[in-house]
């Protein structure tokens, strides 16, 4: 049987990542939050895939700049977030919460995830194993809270966070060393953490990507996912019984960081 999804990964501009994702059955191609136009078009060029679609998860720049030049070479069609279609360059499918989008053979749930932006989505699918976060998750953080609230992005990392073990996580940032040396701040003795910062480092000396990490790894080391346990509650001087408090002062120490 086929793969469920193909997903292929391109590293552009300083650190971010745009996919370029095939579902085999029926040949269907989605650019998920393409940057920027040369590198997608040629990589797809390369693979001898054909774009039918783009998926963005919000409207930064660095999510939709290439929108409406991949739009006009290939005729794709661009799906995005309904809560903020007014800013989403060329949208025409609105989707949200709770909803699923067929792609082809495959099938996305979609998740209302505000707090970076006021109207972010990310793309579940279940049978590949596959999410799209955008900048929601990134391996060991969150996106800066730009349009919301601590309250609303501890929802939505809650909502990512019951997703199962084995999910992989496609953020759209290489933020991973950086995040992993916050991390262990606020969590210095987390055995799992430490071991995970090791891994990172021996990654990126290799010039190797920390991307896509799983979900149940993120459980155990991602601070902005464990607001609610006690040992790191009392390591910022909180307590775990108000999580949305924790999680406010891990993202202010990682603001200044």
């Amino acid at each position: 049987m086929a793969e469920v999804l193909q997903i292929e990964q391109i590293p552009v501009l300083k650190d971010n990542y745009v996919y370029l994702v095939r579902e085999p059955i029926e040949g269907m191609v989605g650019v998920v939050d393409p940057a920027v136009v040369e590198p997608v078009l040629e990589r797809a060029r390369t693979l001898g895939w054909r774009i039918t679609h783009i998926l963005n998860t919000h409207h930064h720049g660095d999510h939709v700049g290439g929108n409406l030049e991949i739009k006009q070479a290939t005729g794709c069609t661009i799906v995005g977030p309904r809560a903020d279609r007014a800013r989403i360059p060329g949208i025409d499918i609105e989707v949200g919460d709770g909803e699923n989008y067929r792609f082809g053979a495959a099938e996305a749930e979609v998740f209302d995830v505000p707090g970076h932006t006021r109207g972010h989505i990310a793309y579940w699918f279940a049978k590949a194993d596959a999410l799209f976060c955008g900048d929601t998750m990134f391996a060991l953080g969150c996106g800066r809270l730009f349009e919301g609230t601590p309250q609303q992005m501890w929802t939505s990392l809650g909502k990512l966070r019951r997703l199962p073990d084995a999910t992989r996580i496609y953020c759209a940032h290489e933020y991973t060393q950086s995040n992993a040396r916050f991390a262990l701040t606020v969590e210095p003795n987390n055995p799992e953490l430490v071991a995970r910062s090791h891994r990172i480092d021996d990654r990126r000396a290799q010039g190797l990507p920390t991307v896509p990490s799983l979900l149940g790894e993120e459980k155990q080391t991602n601070p902005f996912l464990r607001a609610d346990q006690p040992r790191l509650a009392a390591n910022v001087g909180l307590d775990a019984g108000d999580p949305v408090a924790v999680f406010a002062e891990v993202r202010r120490r990682k603001d200044v960081f």
